[in-house]
């Protein structure tokens, strides 16, 4: 009865756990979790919902650590790309959302950057597929411009971490890149050149000045 009564049974200490880009500092601050509350009388679902409401949280737990911790055990929603706008980053979660503008001297690393796109419906179309791509293949794209064409105003141009130049289109494009991972086991890596990934992929090997004057001679 002491403890339940004295301030010993107030919540001393806010542990939090699988945050990476939200803060700490942040996170303890909408939890509205104090000093002064009681271990017993929280309301974990409260403290859940209010946590919750920050845009970049899919999920957390709430758990009590006898005599007086709090741990909360976060988990954010992905990154799947970074538009890169005016020398700014952006990021876009999994929900599509897009977030504020990175701090200055940051380069993002987690997911690839989207260049040449401008708020609109190709931007919007690319960032819904980038939400079906898994995210083994999402740490594969390096970048994505957008580069419209006469025949595809939806084209787009992918370099990839493992040094493949890949073309395709925004629509469809999860569809599109699902077989990227065994097309790639299957290529020749000592050769050079652009992998088309549309309905029927295949590989175009870049033709080397060499090569093409050979065949203007025969």
């Amino acid at each position: 009865m002491v403890y339940f009564q004295s301030p010993l049974s107030h919540v001393r200490n806010v542990i939090v756990e699988g945050n990476h880009f939200v803060s700490e500092s942040e996170l303890v601050t909408i939890s509205d979790l104090s000093t002064g509350t009681s271990m017993w009388n929280l309301d974990k679902e409260e403290v859940k919902n209010r946590v919750l409401e920050h845009v970049e949280i899919s999920s957390v737990e709430v758990k009590r650590e006898l005599p007086s911790t709090i741990v909360l055990t976060i988990e954010e929603y992905a990154r799947i790309g970074y538009l890169f706008r005016d020398d700014k980053y952006f990021p876009i979660l999994e929900t599509g959302q897009f977030l504020d503008e990175l701090p200055r001297q940051t380069f993002p690393s987690d997911a690839p950057l989207l260049i040449g796109f401008s708020q609109g419906e190709e931007l919007a179309e690319l960032s819904a597929e980038l939400q079906n791509i898994p995210s083994q293949l999402i740490e594969r794209i390096s970048e994505i411009f957008y580069k419209p064409t006469e025949n595809d105003s939806l084209s787009i141009i992918l370099y990839m971490t493992d040094g493949i130049e890949v073309h395709t289109s925004i629509r469809n494009f999860s569809e599109h890149m699902a077989p990227y991972p065994s097309i790639v086991k299957e290529l020749d890596r000592n050769k050079q050149g652009i992998l088309h990934m549309r309905m029927s992929p295949y590989f175009e090997e870049f033709v080397t000045e060499e090569e093409s004057e050979s065949e203007g001679e025969g």
